[in-house]
């Protein structure tokens, strides 16, 4: 649509009108939104294109795809024309009587979601729908007589267009109903039509070696794979070979069984990514897929698409190999295990090879942070019980066994980025120094002062050892990242800032994530020299990328969106009890994360003003379990210092 708007403005010339613009052409020139002149189609002045946002009050706030608007527009409720969040609109810009430019909806061009979520709420003697993400009440396609049989609070997924109910999803009250919601509020689904599944049985249980004469055969190499506790699937296994020193990076060769077209790879296109939530996992392709042919399980053979990557004595990459082959992992270990072991150098007999690969890895990683930062954050995890509410939450630390994985992982990247000239890149790019400007004024209220430089990562490496001083390192490397711009796939390269590379990309995990099942179709082609398959597989490469980067987003904003319900839930169990809590935003509103037990709960303070970074104690005040928000006044400060169980 960026483009649409971009050609509109220029002029678009009729005979370049594809198929899929006529008939937006035409809803255009029906509703007087642009003109016709010489051939060629302009917007008309005092309209423009954008995407939508709606705040919790149903105002809305148009972000536009004109850079000369440099605030986003006011669209007030009975201006929005049933527009819902992330939708793209036509806007008409209307008279400035404040001083925030306002507009209203003309036109919805793309919805971002055919369906939305609504809560049954009594209005005087109607039942409406309350939209659980904007707040905004409609009345709904169905006899009030129907609406009066379900209890109030029941959960409805209903159409965007028209308000018809589809489906009646459970009632509020229901802990095991948040999945359910999460989910269906991103229009993501967790059941695999008949058709993929049946496609995906097709391939059974076994790989037989004998049908694949022209693979090398690693079955004898001592590969491992190491995964969390809970993994399901295993996308990659590791080999290091101490005569060579070579390390072998084995990756499930998806791309075998699921080919471009077919009936799973639309839906794993649809999906774009596996949605991870604290109790299971919400695949990407279907299980007998993801987590068994594909699975790189231990004592199987497995087909696997493979980087020998060949080292000299300084642990300098002289000799980059990929190729398809089979391996059989002797073993699946999981983090914790190989941590034990790399402390008590326990006999691992074959795989002893992995004490050595740990200290090249750490090499690896010494020269490679030359150029990049390292961030020492910590992940939430969350434990719920058999009745699916919160029983603890705990912070995870990236450990030795998982800089080991990282560092093969990353030589695997790169190297396959090194491989092709357009495709799908993993691009990160520099910060805008506004964002550095406000980052720095941020960290002056903390006693880190530093002076601006050329150099970014410089700066950021300045800050992270004042920071460790302080002892407050995970805090301001959650703030520096806040100030980066996000990661996104593209198919151009423009390189990866945080990492310091000049190429990268994502070709290491094709069980969860389409990105890396797009590449290795690519880089089959791109060593097989079929450049006419290679040529046919980047059709419309780059939407495609741009979907996926919007696709990755949304699966965070699945498993976040969970995380908060399990909290709110608890929050709502312990209103006007008192917990440790510290500030993450000071600016737009006063938001504070829990700190104590059950840490990790945003929660939004009420009458109060803290420092950023300041340990308070908070008491939980209201919740509201629709919206899962958490509300709370701080009833003590606490000098800046971090909690010793963090």
């Amino acid at each position: 649509m960026k483009e649409l708007f971009n050609q509109l403005n220029y002029g678009l010339n009729a005979n370049e009108l594809t198929h899929k613009n006529k008939q937006i052409i035409r809803e255009l020139l029906t509703c007087d939104i642009i003109k016709f002149y010489k051939n060629k189609y302009y917007l008309k002045d005092g309209f423009t294109f954008g995407k939508i946002d709606i705040s919790n009050n149903g105002t809305g706030f148009l972000q536009s795809f004109d850079l000369n608007f440099k605030k986003d527009l006011l669209i007030e409720n009975k201006n929005l024309k049933g527009a819902n969040y992330a939708d793209v609109v036509v806007v008409k810009l209307l008279p400035i009587k404040k001083k925030r430019p306002s507009a209203k909806v003309i036109l919805v061009l793309k919805r971002a979601h055919e369906t939305s979520l609504v809560i049954t709420k009594k209005y005087g003697e109607a039942i409406l729908g309350m939209n659980i993400q904007t707040g905004l009440t409609c009345a709904l396609k169905a006899s009030q007589k129907s609406l009066k049989a379900l209890p109030l609070g029941t959960i409805l997924k209903i159409e965007n267009n028209n308000n018809n109910i589809t489906e009646v999803i459970g009632h509020i009250d229901d802990d095991f109903i948040d999945e359910k919601i999460s989910l269906a509020l991103y229009n993501k689904n967790t059941i695999f039509d008949t058709l993929c599944e049946n496609e995906a049985k097709a391939y059974g249980d076994i790989v037989d070696a004998n049908m694949y004469p022209q693979r090398v055969d690693l079955r004898k190499l001592s590969f491992c794979t190491i995964d969390p506790i809970d993994a399901k699937d295993f996308d990659d296994a590791i080999y290091y070979d101490k005569k060579e020193h070579a390390i072998y990076i084995a990756i499930a060769d998806v791309s075998s069984y699921v080919h471009a077209y077919s009936a799973i790879d639309k839906e794993a296109r649809n999906r774009g990514f596996s949605i991870y939530f604290p109790h299971i996992a919400i695949p990407m392709l279907p299980r007998s897929l993801s987590e068994n042919i594909c699975s790189l399980k231990p004592n199987e053979d497995r087909l696997a698409f493979c980087f020998k990557i060949t080292l000299n004595h300084d642990n300098e990459i002289i000799k980059e190999e990929l190729f398809e082959s089979i391996i059989n992992s002797k073993r699946r270990f999981n983090y914790d295990e190989v941590d034990n072991y790399l402390v008590k150098l326990k006999d691992l007999e074959d795989l002893n090879w992995i004490y050595e690969l740990f200290t090249i890895t750490q090499n690896l990683r010494k020269k490679r942070l030359k150029n990049a930062c390292e961030f020492k954050t910590q992940e939430l995890r969350m434990q719920l019980d058999e009745f699916n509410k919160l029983k603890s939450t705990r912070l995870e630390d990236d450990t030795s066994s998982h800089n080991l994985i990282e560092e093969c992982m990353l030589l695997a990247n790169k190297a396959a980025a090194k491989l092709i000239e357009v495709g799908i890149f993993r691009n990160h790019l520099s910060p805008d120094f506004k964002k550095i400007d406000q980052l720095l004024t941020d960290l002056s209220t903390l006693s880190i002062d530093v002076n601006s430089k050329n150099n970014t990562i410089e700066l950021f490496k300045d800050i992270q050892t004042l920071a460790d001083e302080l002892n407050i390192r995970p805090e301001v490397d959650k703030l520096i990242i806040k100030a980066q711009k996000k990661a996104e796939y593209s198919s151009e390269n423009a390189g990866h800032f945080g990492l310091g590379f000049d190429k990268y990309t994502h070709f290491t995990s094709p069980i969860r994530r389409y990105s890396d099942l797009i590449l290795h179709r690519l880089l089959k082609a791109k060593i097989n020299n079929d450049k006419k398959l290679f040529d046919y597989l980047l059709l419309n490469i780059q939407n495609t990328c741009e979907e996926l980067s919007i696709l990755e987003r949304e699966a965070d904003k699945v498993a976040w969106d969970f995380m908060d319900r399990k909290f709110a839930r608890w929050a709502k169990e312990n209103i006007g009890k008192k917990f440790k809590a510290i500030v993450i935003e000071n600016q737009n509103s006063l938001q504070v994360k829990l700190d104590d037990k059950i840490k990790g709960a945003l929660i939004t303070i009420i009458g109060s003003k803290a420092n950023l970074l300041e340990h308070v104690e908070i008491e939980i005040t209201q919740v509201d379990i629709i919206s899962a928000k958490i509300f709370g006044k701080i009833t003590n400060f606490f000098q800046l210092e971090r909690s010793q169980d963090v």
